[in-house]
């Protein structure tokens, strides 16, 4: 037979005489001739409750089942005549598959705290806010796939190791198979001459411009995938790994792109709502009283949109006393972001045209030469969820900013390719799907949204 998943048992439309659930128990109460058990297996929040009378063959290994133990059962689903509860497993057959020594099990019938959990991390999916996490973050990672789909975008697998840095910052993780105690290089000698790659190699920040040269040959594309910082920040809002949305867009501006992302953000937080009503509503419950609302917003309705100055000016206006002293030229911290969305226009907002000395020098420098086509889309509680930019598109005005930034034009000799054959308009941006779910849920920090944390100092599982 089968193994059924317990969520479609819970929405049966019908008894049914005999299925099979596979799961781990979730609590055992004994009561005189009868054991109940409630099995959970992922498939959803709601725990299936099992009844186990002692007639049952192998009633008796019901002793050695305690929190935590996986169980196969078979039975007939049955109306239940507890309160709560539309259906009930009465069990005809049942099988200890992986006990669980009560002893030394972490997870128990109460409530840990997140910083426990993420030391066992390989085991906190199994407790309801963490199983409600994943299942949310599964959800959200399909949704972005059908939305660009739907667009008739082209999903790219752009590059994880690198020769280049996308951002220009440096905050990068080397990669090499040279030995730990290799011997120092010659004076002029090329310290990398004899590692893999004969070159410097590191992780990638960012698929953004890989991104760019499938854009300039498919129209429209976008990377889903891993992206790697080596900041050493212990904030809740960062970490050396983490995923990101980037899209690219050919014959596009800085208005489509400011059009993609709204329409992105609205559109994969109205799915959320639509399919994981059960696992948000335990968000909450627990986590943030007014999260419903705040989504309701976000998905329903239109973002404001401001040039940079203007925002500026709305926050020395204010009267608030920020810990970061805001002025034209100086990049806008979490606490300006979250003021212009939660408390002055009570919704997301997009923040565009930045000055160029605080932006990339990949994005597109604006007719006045004191400001770039960048934009940022804020959402309250987090702050900057979506970042990007008209990509500069002029050869002579990319070649001039790369070389104020420092960087090495030999090194970004294709990127200027794409500028010489054939060179149009195109936008892009990049969302930190991490934040998109922080966003979603609550949640204040990245650690426990994501299913094993690399932090600083911290690499276990």
């Amino acid at each position: 037979m089968q193994r059924t998943l317990i969520k479609t048992l819970l929405n049966s439309e019908v008894a049914l005489d005999r299925v099979r659930i596979s799961g781990w128990v979730r609590t055992r109460r004994d009561s005189k001739g009868f054991s109940f058990l409630e099995v959970n297996d992922g498939s959803c929040l709601k725990n299936l409750q099992v009844i186990v009378d002692e007639t049952v063959p192998d009633f008796g290994q019901l002793m050695a089942v305690t929190t935590g133990a996986a169980m196969e059962i078979e039975g007939a689903l049955v109306e239940s005549i507890g309160a709560g509860q539309k259906w009930e497993l009465k069990a005809s057959c049942l099988r200890l598959l992986g006990g669980a020594d009560p002893e030394t099990f972490p997870l128990q019938k109460k409530r840990h705290t997140d910083e426990f959990l993420r030391t066992i991390a390989h085991l906190r999916p199994r407790t309801n806010k963490y199983g409600a996490m994943f299942r949310i973050r599964s959800e959200a990672a399909f949704a972005v796939h059908r939305f660009f789909k739907d667009r008739g975008f082209h999903l790219l697998h752009s590059p994880i190791l690198t020769g280049s840095d996308c951002e220009g910052a440096g905050e990068m993780f080397r990669v090499t198979t040279l030995p730990l105690h290799a011997p120092a290089p010659s004076a002029g000698e090329d310290p990398f001459a004899t590692d893999f790659f004969g070159k410097e190699a590191s992780l990638t920040v960012s698929g953004q411009l890989e991104a760019e040269l499938f854009a300039c040959a498919l129209g429209n594309v976008y990377t889903f995938g891993p992206t790697f910082r080596a900041e050493n920040s212990n904030t809740p809002r960062h970490a050396a790994e983490f995923w990101m949305i980037e899209p690219e867009m050919a014959f596009a501006d800085l208005n489509d792109n400011m059009d993609l992302a709204e329409d992105l953000v609205q559109t994969l937080t109205a799915h959320v709502l639509e399919t994981c009503r059960e696992d948000l509503d335990l968000f909450a419950k627990f986590v943030d009283k007014h999260l419903m609302a705040n989504l309701e917003t976000i998905a329903g309705r239109s973002y404001e949109r401001l040039p940079y100055a203007d925002a500026v000016d709305i926050l020395k206006a204010s009267g608030r006393r920020f810990e970061f002293p805001v002025d034209f030229g100086v990049d806008l911290q979490t606490e300006h972001e979250r003021f212009l969305c939660e408390e002055h226009f009570q919704k997301p907002v997009i923040v565009y045209n930045y000055p160029k000395e605080i932006k990339a020098f990949y994005m597109r420098l604006n007719d006045d030469d004191r400001t770039v086509a960048a934009m940022d889309l804020l959402v309250p509680r987090v702050g900057e969820l979506v970042g990007g930019s008209q990509r500069e598109e002029r050869y002579d005005v990319l070649e001039r900013r790369i070389l104020q930034a420092g960087m090495r034009l030999e090194s970004y000799w294709w990127y200027l390719d794409i500028r010489r054959f054939g060179s149009v308009p195109h936008a892009g941006f990049g969302l930190g799907f991490e934040r998109f779910l922080m966003m979603v849920t609550g949640v204040t920090n990245i650690r426990d949204v994501i299913p094993f944390p690399r932090t600083p100092k911290h690499l276990e599982f």
